[in-house]
C-alpha cells in the first residue's frame, strides 16, 4: 500500500512538471519570435537593459514575499504557519496555477502545506485572499478607465462595459464573503469534510486586518506597476507618459478579467495591449516583449522555485486528481 501511493505521488510530480512546461511552451513558441528574440538579446546586455531587468528581477523575492506574508496573516486564525511554510505554500500554488485558466488550480498546491483538518478552510480563504489582490487592481485599473473612456467606444465598447460589470459583480461578493465569513467558512468545511457536526468557528476578520492585506496588495500593486513600466521604459526607447501609466492600469484590469486559456493567452494579451496603449506611441515588439517578460519574470521564474518545492512534499495525504481532501471521522 505504502509503495503503490508513493508510485502515484511520484506520477503526480512529474505530472505537474510536464503539464507546466508544456504550457511555458506553448506560450514561448508563439510569442518570443526569433525576430523579437534578437531584440530582447541586444536590449537585455545593453547597460540600460540590465538595470531595468535586474531591478525586475530583485522584486520577484519582495513581491511573492509580500504575497506569503499576506498568505501568513489569513490562514493565522485557522492555522499558525511560519512565514517559510507560507513561502513554500504560496510559489508551490504559483507552480500548480499554470494547469487552469484563472490559475484555478492553485489552491490545491498551498492547501498541502496545512492539516486534513483545516484544509476545507484553507480553501476558502485563498479565494477571500485573491480578492483583496483583485480588488485593487480593480480599483487602480476602473479610475485608468475613467479617463480613457472615449478610447473604448464604437467596436471596443463592450470591453470596457463587460470589465466594469465584472468588477461590480467581483466588490459585491467580495463585500458578501467578508460580512459572512463564518457561514462561507462552516458551508465549505460541512460540503467538503461531509461532517455533519461541525465546531462553532469564529473568524476575526479584525480592522487591523483588514487594513494590513489591503495596504500590501496595494504594495505589491506598485510592484508588479513599477516591473511593468520598466520593461516598457527599456523597449519603448522614449520617456514614459501619462497615457503608459493609465494604459498598464487598463492592461492589468482586462487581463485580470478576462481568464486566460494558455494556447490563445499570448493573441489575447497582445489583442488588449493593442487597445489600452493605442495612443501611447508603443511599438507592437514593445508590447509583446513586455508583456511576455512580466509573465517569465512573476509566474515562470517563481513556478521553477515552486516546482523545486512540490518535488520535496509527500502527496500521501492529498493526491491531486484522485483524492483532494482526507476522510475526516
Amino acid at each position: 500500500m505504502q509503495k503503490r501511493k508513493k508510485i502515484v505521488s511520484t506520477i503526480i510530480k512529474v505530472l505537474i512538471g510536464l503539464g507546466s512546461f508544456f504550457i511555458i511552451y506553448l506560450r514561448l513558441k508563439s510569442d518570443l519570435t526569433s525576430e523579437k528574440l534578437q531584440l530582447l538579446i541586444s536590449l537585455a546586455f545593453s547597460l540600460k537593459g540590465l538595470i531595468c531587468l535586474s531591478i525586475c528581477l530583485l522584486l520577484i523575492p519582495v513581491n511573492w514575499g509580500i504575497e506569503s506574508f499576506k498568505w501568513k496573516i489569513i490562514t493565522e486564525p485557522v492555522e499558525k504557519i511560519s512565514f517559510k511554510t507560507a513561502t513554500y505554500s504560496v510559489y508551490s500554488g504559483i507552480c500548480l496555477g499554470n494547469l487552469a485558466p484563472g490559475r484555478a488550480t492553485e489552491f490545491l498546491a498551498k492547501i498541502i502545506f496545512f492539516k486534513i483538518e483545516n484544509r476545507p478552510k484553507i480553501t476558502a480563504l485563498h479565494f477571500i485572499n485573491g480578492m483583496f489582490q483583485l480588488c485593487i487592481t480593480y480599483l487602480f485599473g476602473l479610475t485608468a478607465l475613467l479617463f480613457q473612456l472615449k478610447q473604448f467606444e464604437g467596436d471596443n465598447m463592450w470591453l470596457a462595459y463587460t470589465t466594469s460589470t465584472i468588477a461590480i459583480l467581483i466588490f459585491a461578493v467580495f463585500i458578501f464573503c467578508l460580512v459572512k465569513i463564518d457561514l462561507i467558512l462552516s458551508f465549505i468545511t460541512k460540503k467538503i469534510s461531509k461532517q455533519q457536526s461541525l465546531e462553532n468557528f469564529k473568524y476575526p476578520f479584525t480592522a487591523k486586518k483588514l487594513i494590513q492585506l489591503f495596504g500590501l496588495s496595494v504594495i505589491r500593486y506598485c510592484i508588479f506597476a513599477l516591473q511593468f513600466l520598466l520593461l516598457i521604459y527599456l523597449f519603448h526607447q522614449q520617456p514614459l507618459n501619462f497615457s503608459i501609466f493609465v494604459g498598464m492600469a487598463l492592461y492589468y484590469l482586462i487581463t485580470t478579467t478576462i481568464p486566460m486559456i494558455s494556447v490563445l493567452e499570448g493573441p489575447i494579451r497582445a489583442a488588449i495591449a493593442l487597445i489600452v496603449f493605442h495612443d501611447s506611441g508603443i511599438s507592437d515588439s514593445a508590447l509583446a516583449l513586455s508583456s511576455v517578460l512580466i509573465w517569465l519574470i512573476n509566474i515562470i521564474l517563481p513556478s521553477i522555485y515552486g516546482y523545486s518545492i512540490l518535488l520535496k512534499q509527500n502527496f500521501e495525504p492529498i493526491a491531486i486528481g484522485f483524492k483532494l481532501f482526507g476522510k475526516q471521522k
